[in-house]
């Protein structure tokens, strides 16, 4: 079985993001790291790949440093590594585009990816790449299993947890999981330097990017939260609770 994780890095949580000309400055980002629903999309990929056998390919679409992401998954058991450089991508149906005949190239027969990135919040990818591919998609998965020719999939509901089962070609997007994470040790991280890391230009793939639809007039830091307040002594409760109240709408 050929399992396709899509990959994407964003700044690390700790980052600091700067906005310059009404856009990020992506070169003021001191730490990149994978998208966190990414790596427990990757935790569920090596799974598969440890109960089922088959061929774990990462892929991921971005610029040049996007490799290093690439062998911090092979040094915990990537296979095939796969980098699509984003040159001419403008919008998220560019990098959908790429990505669905990536997984079509390796011949994939299950694609895992987080449900949505951490730097923009889209939620399109998984959707998006299994519309293309004409996939079964099912979303804010936290497990997925294999038997007897098909999927498990566990997943929230409205009345707790449902359980899911599809076979064929199936797209399943990640939310944050109850499993431990796996890190990499000193032997994978050595075997991984070595590892190979296939490009691949969206001409190789047969994927015409035409002008975006998209237009982007600016960007914009969130507002700044204002001071904290600190209150202490009986005498404030009155004026806490109106302000839990009435300002925060917490009670």
């Amino acid at each position: 079985m050929n399992i396709a994780v899509l990959l994407k890095q964003v700044p690390d949580t700790t980052a600091k993001i700067t906005i310059s000309d009404e856009k990020v400055d992506e070169s003021s980002v001191s730490k990149w790291s994978m998208s966190p629903y990414d790596e427990y999309a990757l935790e569920s990929g090596l799974k598969l790949k440890e109960t089922s056998g088959g061929n774990l390919i990462a892929i991921t679409c971005g610029p040049e440093r996007t490799k290093k992401m690439l062998t911090d998954a092979a040094a915990v058991g990537a296979d095939t590594l796969v980098h699509i450089p984003n040159d001419g991508v403008t919008d998220s149906t560019h990098v959908q585009k790429l990505l669905a005949a990536a997984v079509k190239r390796f011949d994939s027969h299950v694609v895992l990816c987080g449900k949505q990135a951490a730097d923009t919040n889209g939620g399109s990818t998984g959707p998006g790449v299994a519309e293309l591919i004409n996939a079964a998609c099912v979303t804010l998965v936290s497990e997925v299993n294999f038997s007897e020719g098909k999927f498990t999939t566990i997943r929230p509901s409205n009345s707790g947890i449902e359980k899911v089962v599809v076979d064929g070609l199936s797209v399943f997007a990640f939310d944050k999981g109850s499993t431990e994470l796996r890190r990499p040790n000193v032997r994978g991280i050595m075997m991984a330097k070595k590892k190979p890391i296939e490009s691949i230009i969206s001409s190789d793939l047969g994927v015409n990017l035409e002008a975006s639809n998209v237009k982007m007039n600016s960007q914009n830091p969130p507002p700044e939260k204002p001071a904290g307040q600190k209150f202490e002594g009986a005498e404030y409760v009155n004026e806490v609770v109106s302000k839990l109240r009435n300002e925060a709408n917490v009670i």
